[in-house]
């Protein structure tokens, strides 16, 4: 009966019905394991899905992991990233990155010892192990080149006496971020294996954003509904998935939490936990949701 519809458990909510060409690809993406329950018109009770003859090979799954991630909801909503790590862990990793990053020199190899690590702590349904296949000799050349254009404008700046000049690092400084955010996006791996994704956003967009956040601050809180909508821009801008990357958290939770982030890391000892609590809830925030559903967000 493959024109079955099917209803699935996940988090203690049911969720459907799919169509059973649907059920097979969320199985084939992980989504759906062997352990998940599901239920169709005719079964007497709930099932587990490797339990339902037919059901888990009819997808081609080549392997059944034995726990499953979240499922798509059937309002279009996605699955939620996750992210976890241990505080030690955390606590000596950003020393040392802070040290290697005013060290300068050593820091694109820093960088990108750091970013292997945080990747790894990331959770995504249907990506298992997750990992940055980055390499630092790929930044170097842009990492220290922008350092020396802000040196040479800085000195223009002193000799001139014109200090609008000296903003141009600013500039520069953003286009650096930029750059770091796509090559950080084009080398995210699943299973050893590049997902071949991509960043898309516009390096103009992204300086209007930053000037954005800088006017915004004039408002006092105006700046975490403009961070919010930079999110989710930059989301909608992550090319090469089948469904799209968004965020769906709001300017006034991320305002509160902030705040609370910044009173904790005042008296330094639960900044690490805080900072935790704070990522946490960024992942948790952010979905893969069917393509056209983010408008519903």
């Amino acid at each position: 009966m493959p024109d079955r519809s099917w209803f699935l458990a996940a988090n203690g909510k049911q969720q459907g019905p799919y169509p059973e060409a649907q059920v097979r690809d969320f199985i084939a993406r992980g989504m759906v394991t062997a352990q998940t329950l599901v239920w169709t018109e005719g079964m007497a009770g709930w099932q587990k899905a490797g339990e339902i003859p037919g059901l888990m090979s009819a997808a081609g799954a080549p392997a059944i992991p034995q726990s499953g991630g979240p499922l798509m909801s059937a309002d279009g909503s996605g699955s939620s990233l996750s992210i976890d790590f241990g505080v030690l862990d955390f606590i000596w990793r950003t020393i040392l990155f802070v040290i290697g990053m005013v060290l300068v020199i050593p820091a694109p190899w820093v960088i990108v010892w750091y970013q292997k690590w945080f990747t790894s702590c990331v959770q995504v349904a249907g990506r298992p192990n997750l990992t940055f296949e980055g390499r630092a000799l790929t930044i170097v050349p842009w990492y220290f080149g922008a350092i020396v254009l802000a040196i040479i404008f800085a000195v223009f700046a002193e000799e001139s006496g014109n200090r609008a000049i000296g903003q141009v690092d600013t500039l520069i400084q953003i286009a650096l971020y930029w750059l770091f955010l796509k090559w950080l996006v084009a080398n995210l791996a699943s299973n050893g294996r590049p997902l071949g994704l991509s960043f898309s956003g516009s390096f103009w967009a992204f300086l209007g954003w930053n000037i954005l956040t800088a006017l915004s601050l004039i408002t006092i809180i105006g700046w975490a509904w403009v961070a919010v909508a930079q999110t989710r821009w930059i989301c909608r801008n992550i090319q090469g998935t089948r469904r799209q990357v968004a965020f769906k958290g709001t300017g006034l939770q991320y305002l509160w939490r902030m705040i609370v982030t910044v009173i904790a890391s005042a008296f330094i000892i639960p900044s690490p936990w805080v900072c935790r609590w704070m990522m946490q809830w960024m992942a948790s925030q952010t979905e893969l949701v069917e393509r056209g559903a983010y408008a519903k967000i």
